[in-house]
């Protein structure tokens, strides 16, 4: 096994020890982007806001490979990023890889 599928498998332990179960991409994607908006009071969120979360979360691990950067926060507390440069073009397995590399950073495996 590679060094990054075992980072991989700890950070699926690692979220089900904390979650009672391992989340599908999308959910590990909504779970970064609620912990970059922030401490909030617990809300539901609309589809539209999840949306937005999950476009958070892929431009938060995207920041680590200089694809976007942190231009701030909106009036709402929203954080907003700028587009540097376009991730890589690959195919679907390629991406979702991608970003499981970063979210392998991102948790600090």
């Amino acid at each position: 096994m590679d060094n990054f599928e075992q980072r991989w498998l700890d950070t699926e332990n690692m979220l089900r020890e904390r979650f009672g179960k391992v989340p599908d991409m999308e959910g590990i994607l909504f779970l970064i982007g609620v912990n970059e908006l922030g401490k909030m009071p617990r809300r539901k969120f609309s589809k539209e806001q999840k949306q937005d979360l999950m476009h958070i979360a892929v431009c938060t691990l995207l920041s680590q490979l200089g694809c976007y950067e942190y231009a701030g926060r909106d009036d709402d507390g929203w954080p907003h990023f700028n587009a540097i440069a376009p991730p890589p073009v690959q195919d679907m397995a390629a991406q979702e890889r991608m970003l499981r590399e970063c979210a392998v950073t991102y948790f600090g495996m």
